[in-house]
């Protein structure tokens, strides 16, 4: 099955590829595509992964869709297009990271910037029909991004997991906690954000961990 992945990350998942459930996943993604509008892009589906080899992944934000209104999801959680407006939990991030870290509110809502560094921006799905969130949920992306992560979690060491509200944190409850630094608090949506989100101090406890483990820290 030819499926454009970056390299480090498709010898890794190799096996999942070969495997019955992703087969019928991509047949089911190809029809969608085919039939009506879906976010991202095809060419994006797998955008976190090329713009993070798996040897360069040091910190692991999970989100759970993309988003699915038009212009705003291109295969990076949380992250928007340059030029669209930030959507309500992004601007909740910004706001965490200007009180954390003192920095300004970035003018674009494009997180390539933080892949680049080595954040793999993770979705548990990786696509959505067109203003109809969770429409792609159960049909074997969360499969295969649970193989992502445990592909990292075997094979990798001093990563920091950011797990951000109840679906991230079971998602990654499987990983290894004496070996990376997992953060855990309350989803960045208005619905609770104040609820735990906001005071979490994750990006300075990020870089902290990733300086003392000899990594570089994050541009946030």
């Amino acid at each position: 099955m030819n499926v454009k992945i970056e390299q480090s990350w498709r010898e890794r998942l190799s096996d999942e590829f070969g495997k019955a459930y992703f087969a019928e996943l991509i047949n089911f993604v190809r029809d969608e595509y085919a039939h009506t509008a879906v976010y991202p892009s095809g060419n994006l589906i797998f955008n976190a992964f090329q713009h993070c080899p798996f040897d360069r992944v040091k910190v692991v934000l999970l989100g759970q869709d993309p988003y699915h209104e038009p212009g705003q999801a291109h295969g990076l959680c949380f992250s928007v297009c340059d030029g669209v407006p930030f959507p309500p939990s992004l601007v909740n991030i910004f706001k965490e990271i200007e009180s954390d870290l003192g920095r300004p509110v970035p003018r674009s809502g494009d997180l390539t910037r933080w892949a680049d560094q080595g954040v793999l921006l993770l979705n548990a799905t990786l696509t959505v029909r067109a203003h109809a969130a969770g429409s792609h949920q159960h049909k074997g992306w969360e499969t295969f991004t649970d193989a992502v992560i445990h592909q990292l979690d075997a094979a990798r060491k001093y990563v920091v997991y950011m797990l951000w509200g109840a679906y991230a944190q079971k998602k990654g409850n499987f990983i290894n906690s004496s070996r990376n630094l997992i953060l855990s608090s309350a989803h960045p949506s208005p619905l609770s954000a104040h609820r735990g989100f906001f005071g979490n101090k994750h990006f300075s406890r990020a870089n902290d961990y990733l300086i003392a483990s000899g990594q570089d820290p994050v541009d946030w």
